[in-house]
């Protein structure tokens, strides 16, 4: 099949979160399987990458989007390490800013200009793809546009689109009174009338009402968006449409995440040979200058320091435990201040217990994961999260909340049966989390003799589960052969 994937953001080239992993990896699998797929991203000034070379595929090409006449260029680079063409969208007034997003009064206009020219690429490339395949708020344009402006163009006669929704806390919500400069003024009747009427214009909305399939990224989180406590107002379109509606868990790419084959820590390991891990363990605390005490458990914590991932808990649970416990945390991730100035101040409250570095790194998140005996992720709420996956791929037990893609990759640990992959609180408060912590550390016990084997077990559990995107993609595959057939 012919697959065009749109997203605002592709790793290598520009990444803020899991879109951006995902946006690589789902489309390299699928290149791959021997289907031809081809990827459209702004050309961010990041992308530049050292080495990589970019072709004109189009130059000035105008856009008429209300009273805006934008004018664009596209351009072409391999995906690395594939042969896959990536087309960048370049319109520096639009996105040659230092955030790949923001709150500028032209944000609406920015991302109308990408799923405009996604078909732009198309034609100037001779591009007929059987499926478009589009990315949350910023790219949920395109199948309304699909119907409505490029529905003439018999290169998009049989295509189909699909829409997957990475994160249903980010919606891409406008004043009505921008739709002339969507392009879309005279189709205003296919908007969601309500939304219009209280003087909204919801991106994501429009995407969800016109996309021919809706994805999103664990099967547990496609039922919690359904409900009202998690649906963020957009519930009743989701039921509406649930018969479109799937759960497909995310994958990671195990070329970048395998402890076997990392080249960002000392020493690799695997579930037969876990010997490493304790090399990277005595690197991690090196680094983050924490004595290096192998009987004591090392809570790892890579993340965006935002609400939704549950910092408040962490913020009236974390202080006890360690004052009262004997644990060690290092944590890697800036975001809220007021989350920042929290664990500054842990850090100093507790010198030889906790570090934390706010300034993210790649390579200082991979020794986290391959140093950390668990991994601290309570959030909110979550899609499906990758650094659970991470860290059961690198033998890192995880303690996480029972919500969306945890639920369906973390498991309680059972001593009896010896089942399970980490541990799981279902009551997001103070409580749920502190048995959650209570119960690693007794599981983690001395951390010698029995109770290390015990814990190898936990951590073999986990290593052992299939989390790339080899065993993802088929499902994906699945989907856009009923869509096209």
């Amino acid at each position: 099949m012919n697959v065009l994937f749109v997203s605002s953001e592709v790793a290598p080239f520009a990444k803020s979160g899991g879109l951006g992993d995902v946006s690589a990896a789902l489309p390299r699998q699928l290149g791959a399987l021997g289907h031809d797929v081809r990827v459209v991203m702004p050309m961010y000034p990041r992308v530049r990458l050292p080495g990589v070379v970019f072709s004109e595929v189009a130059d000035d090409v105008a856009l008429s989007l209300g009273r805006h006449t934008v004018r664009v260029s596209l351009h072409t680079a391999p995906m690395p390490g594939t042969r896959m063409p990536v087309y960048f969208v370049r319109c520096p007034p639009l996105f040659d800013r230092p955030s790949l997003y923001g709150s500028s009064p032209d944000e609406h206009l920015r991302f109308a200009v990408l799923s405009w020219a996604a078909f732009k690429a198309c034609q100037h490339t001779g591009f007929s793809p059987d499926i478009l395949h589009v990315n949350d708020w910023q790219t949920a344009l395109v199948p309304l546009l699909l119907k409505t402006r490029f529905a003439w163009d018999r290169l998009f006669a049989r295509t189909k689109t699909v829409i997957t929704l990475h994160n249903l806390g980010h919606q891409g919500t406008f004043p009505a009174e921008v739709l002339p400069e969507t392009g879309l003024g005279d189709s205003a009747h296919l908007f969601h009338q309500d939304e219009l009427r209280a003087g909204r214009l919801g991106y994501l909305l429009t995407g969800l009402l016109h996309a021919d399939a809706i994805t999103t990224v664990s099967p547990t989180y496609a039922k919690e968006i359904q409900t009202p406590e998690q649906g963020l107002r957009l519930d009743p379109v989701l039921r509406a449409r649930r018969d479109v509606l799937t759960g497909i868990l995310n994958g990671i790419d195990e070329n970048e995440w395998n402890p076997a084959a990392d080249h960002h820590i000392p020493q690799a390991f695997s579930a037969d040979d876990l010997d490493g891990k304790e090399v990277c363990k005595q690197a991690l605390m090196a680094s983050v200058r924490l004595p290096y005490r192998p009987e004591v458990p090392v809570f790892g914590l890579v993340s965006r320091l935002v609400w939704q991932k549950g910092l408040d808990l962490c913020v009236r649970v974390l202080p006890s435990l360690l004052r009262h416990q004997r644990c060690q945390l290092v944590v890697l991730g800036k975001g809220e201040p007021a989350y920042e100035e929290f664990f500054r101040t842990l850090a100093m409250a507790f010198p030889h217990k906790v570090a934390y570095d706010s300034a993210f790194n790649e390579a200082r998140a991979h020794l986290i994961e391959a140093g950390a005996d668990l991994f601290l992720m309570p959030s909110r709420y979550e899609p499906c999260g990758l650094n659970q996956m991470y860290s059961l791929r690198y033998g890192t037990v995880p303690v996480v909340h029972k919500t969306g893609g945890l639920a369906d990759t973390v498991w309680n640990f059972d001593a009896k049966t010896q089942q399970g992959t980490g541990f799981v609180f279902e009551h997001f408060d103070d409580a749920g989390l502190s048995w959650a912590l209570r119960r690693a550390l007794e599981v983690w016990g001395s951390g010698t003799g029995a109770d290390r084997a015990r814990w190898r077990t936990i951590q073999r559990n986990g290593m052992g589960l299939p989390l790339g995107w080899k065993h993802r993609v088929g499902r994906y595959v699945e989907l856009y052969e009923q869509l096209c057939s």
